[in-house]
Formats: C-alpha cells, sequence, structure tokens
C-alpha cells in the first residue's frame, strides 16, 4: 500500500510540473518563435494588413480563386464546423446551394468535377488553403474575368501550390488569399 501511495504522489509531482509548470512556459514564449510573433502571420500590400496566412476569406467576385466556404462566416473568434451530419437536410441544401453557383459560374464543369472542398466547410470553417484541384477548375472563369490567358494563370497556381508535407502526407494545397494577391499583381 505505502509503495502505491509513494508512486502516486511521484506521478502526481511530475505531471504538476509537467502540465503547470514547463507546457504553460512553453505555450507563453512559444508564440516568440512563430511567424507573426504567435499573433498570426500577417499579409500586407502597401503597408496595409489585407489578411492572415492561416485564416480563409470570402472571395465571391468571378475574378478571383474562391476559397473554401465557412460554416462560421469566417469569423476567427468563432471557429467551428457546422456539426450537421450528411444526412441533415439543411446541409445538403447548403452544399447542392454551393454546387448550383460552381456550375453557374463554371458551365464547363461536370457536377463529378467538383472537388468536395469547394462545396464543403472544414472543420474549423477557417480553412485558409483549397486543393489544387479546386484551384484548376477555377482558372478557366478567373482568366476570363480578367482577360488573362489561361496558361497564365495555371502557371500562377502553379507557382502557388504547396506540395504535402513530406511528399507524402495529405493533398498539395493551394493559399487561396496568397494566390489572389500573386493575381493581382501579374500583368497583361
Amino acid at each position: 500500500m505505502k509503495k502505491y501511495l509513494l508512486q502516486s504522489i511521484r506521478l502526481t509531482a511530475v505531471l504538476m510540473l509537467l502540465l503547470c509548470v514547463i507546457y504553460p512556459l512553453i505555450v507563453a514564449f512559444g508564440g516568440g518563435f512563430s511567424k507573426g510573433n504567435g499573433g498570426g502571420e500577417k499579409i500586407t500590400r502597401n503597408g496595409k494588413v489585407v489578411g492572415y496566412a492561416l485564416l480563409g476569406q470570402l472571395f465571391t467576385k468571378p475574378g478571383y480563386f474562391w476559397g473554401r466556404p465557412s460554416a462560421v462566416g469566417y469569423n476567427a473568434a468563432g471557429s467551428a464546423g457546422s456539426n450537421k451530419g450528411a444526412s441533415n437536410a439543411d446541409y445538403l441544401k447548403d452544399v447542392a446551394g454551393r454546387i448550383d453557383t460552381l456550375l453557374k459560374y463554371h458551365p464547363y464543369l461536370k457536377k463529378a468535377d467538383i472537388p468536395a472542398d469547394l462545396v464543403t466547410a472544414s472543420g474549423s470553417g477557417l480553412d485558409p488553403n483549397i486543393s489544387e484541384q479546386a484551384a484548376l477548375i477555377q482558372i478557366k472563369r478567373v482568366a476570363a474575368e480578367r482577360g488573362f490567358s489561361d496558361r497564365a494563370v495555371a502557371e500562377l497556381v502553379v507557382k502557388n501550390t504547396a506540395d504535402p508535407l513530406l511528399g507524402m502526407f495529405g493533398p498539395s494545397t493551394v493559399n487561396v488569399l496568397k494566390l489572389n494577391l500573386a493575381l493581382d499583381e501579374l500583368k497583361k
């Protein structure tokens, strides 16, 4: 009995040190070693903050690439998914509406060609990235709207595509804000 009591006291002391001292210190000082010093990686244009690299934002104009839908209206203070299941009528209505909008602006697409990330919200509601495929299907619309060649816009997508982690974990992704800012700088 005494043996177990001493083990329990030692384990409690170690966990208290780890969880009440070491971990809070790492969190408190860890932000200073990250991009943006814990305040997020701000993206600026002409000295003005236009967004954050890790927070999605809404783009609706046809001349821009569209990001992943948000269940929270891209509100970083309320990060969350919709919590609606695939059999929920409201959820299915939302997805169907997003598909209809995509098909309206991309008449050359078939419903089966639409990547899921363009019609479903992420778990956080703030995903800044889309799949490479989601960017590729938008090239024709964006190029036509801006008066660029499909090739020029496609090259921009390729330049802004990040490979999977270690070349094998996850899909290739495109940061929508960074891509749209690069698009704004593209010359005819």
